[in-house]
């Protein structure tokens, strides 16, 4: 009988591996059978994780293990953190191989971006299930390989600087976290995740030591979370393509790394044994720093996509304020917007992309009146910009909201500060953009109007041959994140919701 607690955390890689594999093989013109395999595959994946997902509610445990050298094991497990990015990263994942199909209609080398976009969400579901910290590392730096070629994927020299730079940050910082690795693996020998920490018995004789690794391990995984001053590699890889862009910043990269700084304070170290070290206060003091730099920095700049990867900066380090806060408020703020930023953000990447492949733009003093030319991309760009200041009912508003009363709850009132101080700056970087778009007067010769929208001072949905504004191959995956948005904030007290899932996971993390 086949043991599906065994194979199904093997299938969910097994399902984008072999796609990628397959891929590679297909001729150019193969379009048909590359795009029916993009999406099989991305339907499979987020099956398997549904499964997984009601199998967990019903109390059954999924464990992958193979010993692979004396005393060492590579291990893929579901727990529900694990579970909580897993299905996150299918679901958006699907919707990006959708978009990703639609914006790269037509042009070249499709047959290698979508061999590695595969690989990429290989290397995610890896980190997403990795029971120890071999694991994670080895899909770790598989994600840093399979991303790169997607970043120079269009072969100017800008993109091979960018690939280079992006390089140097990411392998400079899987170095580091390698010593951190090793250094903890000669301190308590092979460690695992598990719900509370798995350091404990060994830190009464090398608390020096613990705390040194604790350091090199945030530093590594720093450098993909972006945080100051880690974080140059991330506004120069914009040069990518949007679908590209939308993977760094929502699914892949920034948050495989946020995600590494969550498993390791919560199930390798533990809070409280984290918080007695003192490694804490200094991790919330650097996000905090990071979140304001990074809207600062947001303001200068011109281009949307910069613009929006400096919002990045800012908003991934909401998740690494929370886990450096020791209360379960602030847990449940920072373990929500690991979901919330996620379909924030790759609905404004979405969005950008909308606009620079059917209007050409790309800078946001060329957005004046785009609201008019295409309504339903800059409905869809407004909902997650608002959501981004965190105006209520929108996800991130549930976000802000515990992440502050978290804080004050934990005696740390100086986080108010920061999420009102970074809410301000949301609102300038992202309302010049808003009100540009909707209520800009177009500059004869910006951009290029869809058929039939030119001079008309009314949202043109249609054109007058009834064709959409743009593809709906593009347009479908931004509409169904901005309705994430808005379901994540209205419906935040159901139990299904994000919401309701990070509170059962909190609730048992602190025994409550």
């Amino acid at each position: 009988m086949i043991d599906l607690a065994f194979w199904l955390p093997l299938l969910v890689l097994l399902t984008s591996l072999v796609t990628a594999i397959v891929i590679f093989v297909l001729r150019e013109e193969q379009h048909a059978l590359r795009t029916a395999l993009n999406l099989a595959g991305a339907l499979a994946k987020l099956a398997l994780v549904g499964v997984i997902t009601f199998g967990v509610l019903e109390g059954r445990t999924y464990e992958t293990r193979w010993s692979w050298l004396p005393g060492l094991d590579l291990v893929l497990r579901v727990d529900p953190i694990s579970l909580l990015f897993a299905a996150l990263s299918s679901l958006l994942w699907l919707l990006t191989t959708i978009y990703a199909i639609g914006y790269l209609e037509g042009s070249p080398h499709r047959s290698r971006f979508f061999g590695f976009f595969s690989l990429c969400v290989t290397s995610t579901m890896g980190i997403a299930l990795a029971g120890n910290l071999v694991t994670f590392f080895i899909f770790y730096e598989m994600l840093t390989v399979a991303t790169y070629p997607l970043v120079i994927h269009r072969a100017s020299p800008r993109a091979h600087a960018a690939g280079r730079i992006y390089l140097l940050y990411t392998l400079g910082g899987g170095t580091v976290f390698l010593l951190g690795i090793s250094w903890l693996q000669a301190i308590a020998g092979p460690v695992e995740f598990s719900s509370g920490g798995t350091l404990a018995h060994v830190a009464s004789t090398h608390r020096p030591q613990l705390a040194g690794a604790f350091a090199l391990l945030m530093v590594g995984l720093g450098v993909k979370a972006a945080m100051v001053p880690l974080h140059g590699w991330l506004p120069v890889a914009m040069v990518a393509p949007a679908p590209v862009s939308a993977l760094l910043h929502a699914v892949a990269v920034v948050k495989a790394g946020a995600y590494g700084i969550v498993r390791v304070v919560y199930d390798l170290y533990g809070l409280e044994l984290a918080s007695s070290l003192g490694v804490l206060t200094p991790l919330a003091v650097a996000a905090s720093v990071t979140i304001v730099y990074g809207s600062i920095r947001a303001l200068s700049e011109g281009e949307l996509k910069r613009r929006l990867a400096y919002s990045t900066v800012s908003q991934l380090s909401y998740i690494v304020l929370g886990v450096a806060i020791f209360g379960p408020m602030a847990t449940i703020g920072g373990l929500v917007h690991l979901m919330h930023q996620g379909f924030m953000k790759i609905t404004l990447f979405f969005c950008a992309g909308n606009l620079a492949e059917t209007l050409h733009i790309h800078h946001v003093h060329e957005m004046r009146g785009a609201g008019r030319r295409m309504p339903v991309t800059m409905a869809a760009f407004t909902i997650a910009a608002f959501g981004m200041m965190g105006v209520p009912p929108l996800a991130g508003f549930v976000s802000k909201w515990h992440l502050g009363v978290g804080g004050v709850q934990a005696g740390h009132p100086w986080v108010i500060l920061v999420l009102a101080a970074s809410s301000i700056l949301n609102a300038m970087y992202f309302l010049p953009v808003v009100l540009t778009a909707w209520f800009g007067t177009p500059d004869r010769g910006t951009g290029t109007p869809a058929p039939g929208a030119q001079g008309s001072d009314t949202p043109q949905w249609l054109t007058p041959s009834g064709r959409l504004e743009t593809g709906w191959m593009l347009l479908l995956p931004a509409v169904s994140t901005m309705l994430l948005v808005i379901g994540a904030g209205i419906l935040a007290g159901w139990a299904f919701s994000p919401l309701g899932m990070t509170r059962e996971i909190v609730d048992t993390m602190y025994g409550r």
